[in-house]
């Protein structure tokens, strides 16, 4: 909402019923000025517009009721607790209202009064509401009530304030400055959606007249919301900078590629490829989003990207979230680019000092025209002599300043970003709103279909035998346990009862690589090579125990996530999951995608102990599934965005009042009329779009949209 400069920056502690004590508690709430209290909206309601007689209550439901207080009793029980009773009644039937401990009440209410209950009569026994919420009536007009009689709003809180005291502050505030505020929505998109004015919103928000007036401001300021984050994605994709380097050759580089690799480039390799060249041949910087699904090819992608920069004379870097995957990169790009004369170089943090030094010369000089390496890569002793293209994988396990740092290693470079986990179009349009997206759903030839089941630890022995018989046929396993080791509060013992729930205490076998690795190796599977992968794994052996695994040498390979990108072992054909229901559906279907790359069929077995309706979805989920995009959107519905990928490092916004699922609908058409707006006027000029240039100014101040 756009108010006016005095509302914008009068402190809270001038709206009634505030002042400079309670101003500091509302601070804790992000509320230090008006227009901060306009926009610190319920979080649920409650309808008490329904007001009953004594005699018409109905026991077990949440009502209000309305008599005249008969008699007032206080006493205290055997216990020494304090008792304060009335009797309220209406000549046909009487209800009895019980406060405990609350002695000034005896203060506040009195024979004779008009009074309002709110609360639940207990189902039995005689007609009693215990702590009920109360309104004395005193002339005023009912309608005045902010607690009975109406759609009750539930603010959150902070210590030492009530709902009561909030909301007489809100109220206070709707009535003084609701009408002042300057709409950001133009009104000519306000008529073509069907939104009430911000006057209406923000009364009707707070203290709505009907849950149909409640349900027609929420959707008012979800699409403001929307409708400002996209305005500014417009913004940023209208005022691109121009001046990046303008590439050509395409085609050559495209048919040296194609002539190296032993297989057929698939029709979404393909369009990627072309996707890809006409950008890079503009003369602005690329700003694209590769997303493909596990296994689809996106690495062809980037070699096509970074051969076309090199094959101009400029340099190329990749950056990977893990050793594992640059070393996999390096080592299938050395193979590609070297026959071409292309100069591949590493850096990652584990490399000796000294040749890390020499790779930072190459990379400074020029004669380096490839780097690939991990988060080493945005340190500032790295230098490039001329950056022209940055590809980064895996870009969700990267924080947003992370990816900055990289980019701004060249000057203007195209950019490149990959993710092998699908993102739903609802977080695409959200998070990537000012980029070009390619996606690839088609997978290489010769991929194997991966048999995905379900099961409980109690048939592990099953799992055990059909891993038994993969490996005795000459295949591999992978077995993936969430942990490295079992905390203390994974120790073993009887279950505990909270609040009439079962918490059962989590098997510290199963759940720890480290216990896992000692158990299979002594007592299930003695006759195998098996050994163990994790973060905390020093590096050089690490690198001794891939080196195995990809040879053939290692049967079963222990492992925690680590593994869930970067990891090519076309003979591994079954994989098992333990505590599958402690991770998420696109996380589960990325380490799926580590088998089903050779030419056997593969299974994947997930361990779930959890029966909860959330784990039970996703494991349904995941069996019956295996497209990557359909998958990601069921994990976006059970999970929400800021799970989904992470709200710290994707710079997803905060969205105070929309919901990328639910919301998406409105969140379309917020979109297609931002673009038209910054279409018709990139700078906002136009005085009919002053409320939204304002509005604008306001999310970046809040640093509430992080670009890339």
């Amino acid at each position: 909402m756009q108010a006016k400069k005095c509302i914008r920056d009068m402190p809270v502690r001038y709206v009634k019923g505030v002042g400079p004590a309670k101003a500091a508690l509302f601070e804790k709430l992000g509320v230090s000025t008006v227009y901060d209290l306009l926009y610190h909206l319920p979080r649920r309601y409650e309808d008490r517009t329904r007001v009953v007689t004594p005699s018409q209550v109905e026991p077990g439901k949440p009502q209000a009721v309305r008599g005249k207080v008969l008699k007032r009793s206080g006493f205290k029980a055997r216990t020494g607790t304090g008792i304060f009773e009335i009797t309220v009644g209406d000549g046909k039937g009487k209800v009895y209202a019980v406060w405990y401990n609350q002695p000034f009440l005896s203060k506040v209410l009195s024979v004779g009064q008009d009074i309002v209950l709110y609360g639940v009569v207990e189902p039995s026994g005689r007609p009693q509401m215990t702590h009920p919420h109360f309104e004395i009536e005193d002339g005023s007009r009912p309608e005045e009530s902010l607690e009975i009689g109406r759609i009750v709003p539930f603010y959150p809180l902070t210590e030492k304030v009530s709902q009561r005291e909030l909301r007489r502050a809100v109220n206070s505030a709707v009535k003084c400055y609701a009408s002042q505020g300057k709409d950001p929505i133009p009104t000519r998109i306000r008529a073509r959606r069907h939104l009430v004015d911000l006057k209406f919103a923000v009364e009707n928000i707070h203290f709505p007249r009907s849950f149909e007036n409640l349900s027609r401001a929420h959707r008012r300021f979800v699409f403001e919301e929307f409708f400002i984050l996209q305005v500014i994605m417009a913004r940023r994709r209208k005022n691109r900078k121009k001046g990046g380097v303008s590439h050509t050759g395409g085609d050559s580089v495209l048919n040296d590629l194609v002539n190296l690799f032993p297989f057929e480039l698939t029709p979404g390799q393909r369009k990627c490829i072309f996707e890809v060249e006409r950008d890079m041949a503009a003369p602005k910087p690329m700003y694209r989003l590769l997303q493909g699904d596990v296994g689809s090819g996106k690495t062809v992608v980037a070699m096509f990207a970074v051969l076309l920069s090199c094959r101009n004379g400029h340099q190329g870097v990749v950056m990977a979230p893990t050793e594992i995957l640059a070393r996999q990169h390096y080592v299938s790009m050395s193979k590609v680019f070297m026959p071409l004369g292309v100069n591949v170089r590493l850096l990652v943090g584990s490399m000796d000092p000294g040749d890390r030094e020499k790779i930072r010369q190459e990379a400074s000089n020029g004669e380096a025209d490839v780097i690939i390496g991990t988060h080493s890569l945005i340190q500032q002793s790295v230098e490039f002599k001329d950056l022209a293209i940055a590809v980064i994988d895996e870009q969700h396990k990267f924080g947003v300043e992370q990816r900055k740092k990289l980019i701004r290693k060249g000057k203007l470079p195209d950019t490149l970003v990959m993710t092998a986990t699908p993102i739903p179009r609802s977080l695409v349009l959200t998070l990537f709103g000012d980029m070009d997206i390619s996606v690839m759903k088609d997978k290489p030839m010769g991929r194997q279909e991966v048999l995905t089941y379900w099961t409980s630890g109690d048939k592990r022995e099953e799992v055990y035998s059909l891993i038994r018989d993969e490996v005795g046929n000459g295949r591999q396993a992978f077995i993936v346990c969430p942990r490295i080791k079992a905390g203390p509060e994974d120790s073993p013992g009887p279950e505990a009862s909270l609040g009439g729930v079962e918490r059962r205490a989590k098997d510290p076998l199963t759940l720890s690589a480290e216990n896992m690795y000692s158990y299979l190796k002594k007592d299930i599977f003695p006759e195998f090579n098996i050994a163990m992968l994790h973060g905390r794994t020093p590096v050089s052996e690490r690198e001794s125990i891939m080196k195995g695994f990809v040879e053939g040498r290692i049967d079963i390979l222990v492992a925690t996530t680590m593994i869930e990108v970067g990891v090519d072992v076309p003979n591994v054909s079954v994989m098992l999951v333990e505590h599958a229901q402690m991770y998420g559906l696109s996380q589960l279907h990325q380490l799926r995608g580590r088998i089903g790359r050779g030419k056997h069929v593969s299974y994947c077995v997930l361990v779930s102990g959890d029966d909860s309706e959330s784990s039970r979805q996703r494991m349904e989920a995941i069996t019956s599934m295996e497209d990557g995009f359909s998958i990601a959107e069921k994990d976006l519905d059970i999970r929400g965005p800021g799970e989904f990928l992470g709200t710290r490092q994707s710079g997803l916004p905060e969205l105070r009042f929309g919901d990328l699922v639910r919301d998406f609908a409105v969140m379309e058409d917020a979109r297609k009329d931002a673009f038209e707006i910054v279409a018709e006027d990139p700078e906002l000029l136009d005085p009919r779009n002053a409320a939204v240039r304002e509005r604008v100014k306001d999310f970046r101040e809040c640093d509430r949209v992080v670009s890339l």
